[in-house]
């Protein structure tokens, strides 16, 4: 296990008409080149539901597959999948030449958010109702995006095999382009020199640019968290299991907790579909 960084699956939307015009004749909903240029999607442009993809990794190109795969596996009946661009996917330049700052990579992130924010907003002043799906990096992301914008701006939130807290040994690591794991899901076992590959060593450190800050401390403030629903893996390999006051501050705001035994990817497959059911709502085909 090199990384914590996982490739896995993204988002949804259904299926939505709005009302303009002085005879009330519905107009379609489409989506601006703005915001596609932005996003990778699947589905019809009108859709009333919008699962949005927050991607894992972190990687170097806008996935299609995570998307690809809801459709494949979930009932999408009028529904559309998007998922996001990251400030690395969307120019690759910034990490692939040279070695990034760990303040750089910092202010990366935040373009990620930004670029999240942005698609999320645009839907939802659409009147459209908008899921946001983090899992792994995804998860860190979708994380910071509550913190900076609110619960609010989304109406739902799955998130899986993420960290609030991520023991200080580990980002530190990741921070001057090492990698690492879990042992058990509990002990840290890193690399003692960066990796080879300076892309590699600058992903490592935009996994960290998240993965530094105290989400216990970011979400204290929120009074209800409800909206969420937290999968975690107990033996979980790439970013650990939760602490107690992980879990605790989750419970303290009403987070719906779901907990596997297994590790990342087993974490993932066991409960990917009991999340999508608790958090959107969203079945089989």
């Amino acid at each position: 296990m090199k990384h914590y960084r996982m490739y896995t699956t993204a988002l949804i939307v259904s299926l939505f008409f709005i009302s303009c015009g002085s005879d009330d004749t519905e107009i379609p909903l489409s989506i601006s080149q703005e915001i596609k240029d932005l996003i990778y999607f699947k589905g019809e442009e009108d859709a009333p539901v919008v699962l949005i993809n927050v991607q894992s990794g972190p990687d170097t190109a806008l996935s299609t597959g995570e998307v690809d795969e809801i459709f494949q596996t979930f009932d999408v009946t009028n529904l559309l999948a998007v998922n996001v661009h990251q400030a690395q996917t969307l120019n690759t330049s910034i990490i692939e030449n040279d070695d990034v700052t760990f303040d750089q990579a910092i202010n990366y992130n935040s373009e990620s958010v930004e670029m999240l924010y942005k698609v999320v907003n645009y839907f939802k002043n659409q009147g459209r109702t908008v899921y946001v799906l983090g899992i792994s990096f995804g998860a860190f992301v979708t994380q910071d995006f509550i913190a900076k914008k609110g619960i609010d701006v989304a109406d739902n939130y799955l998130i899986m095999v993420g960290r609030l807290d991520m023991d200080a040994i580990v980002w530190e690591a990741f921070s001057e382009g090492r990698a690492g794991y879990f042992e058990n899901g509990i002990n840290p076992i890193l690399d003692q020199e960066p990796e080879m590959d300076v892309i590699d060593r600058n992903l490592n450190r935009l996994a960290a640019g998240f993965a530094m800050n105290r989400y216990t401390e970011l979400l204290a403030s929120f009074d209800d968290l409800s909206s969420i629903t937290y999968v975690y893996g107990e033996t979980d390999q790439a970013v650990g299991r939760l602490k107690p006051a992980e879990i605790e501050l989750l419970q303290s705001k009403n987070t719906n907790i779901i907990t596997g035994s297994g590790d990342h990817d087993e974490t993932i497959n066991d409960f990917i579909v009991q999340g999508f059911e608790e958090a959107f709502g969203i079945s089989l085909q």
